[in-house]
């Protein structure tokens, strides 16, 4: 496994190339498999994202689907347009495609998620979303 920092608020990574050094306090991704599927122009990367207790992972969108499994601690999440949810160890979260989406880590405790991403090829995994709308 190679571990890659996530970059939310440098530039955004892209799929092919290595991971930005910048990258929110307390947030790290492990990529721990990429693989092309039978969806024309569509790939699947699946990454560990550990938030250690306090740390927030910035407002950003995906080019595809993202779906969430916690595998450790509590982690809060919103979703532009939603009221926020907290998601505990064996909870999941779906989040459509280009969703504007955060996470935080409100605890004392690590908290950590299996993210599986259904995503365009060729495209950034992931980019800041600054056009936001909270309720």
């Amino acid at each position: 496994m190679i571990r890659h920092t996530l970059a939310l608020l440098a530039a955004a990574i892209t799929l092919a190339g290595p991971a930005s050094a910048a990258a929110p306090q307390g947030v790290t991704r492990t990529d721990l498999q990429r693989q092309e599927l039978s969806i024309p122009d569509r790939e699947m990367v699946q990454a560990r994202i550990d938030i250690a207790p306090g740390a927030v992972a910035p407002w950003h969108r995906h080019p595809g689907e993202e779906i969430i499994y916690i595998i450790e601690g509590t982690l809060e999440y919103q979703i532009e347009g939603k009221a926020p949810v907290t998601l505990k160890a064996g909870d999941v979260l779906f989040v459509p495609a280009g969703a504007a989406h955060m996470a935080q880590n409100r605890t004392a405790t690590n908290g950590a998620e299996l993210a599986t991403y259904i995503v365009e090829k060729g495209r950034p995994l992931l980019v800041p979303a600054d056009d936001i709308q909270i309720p």
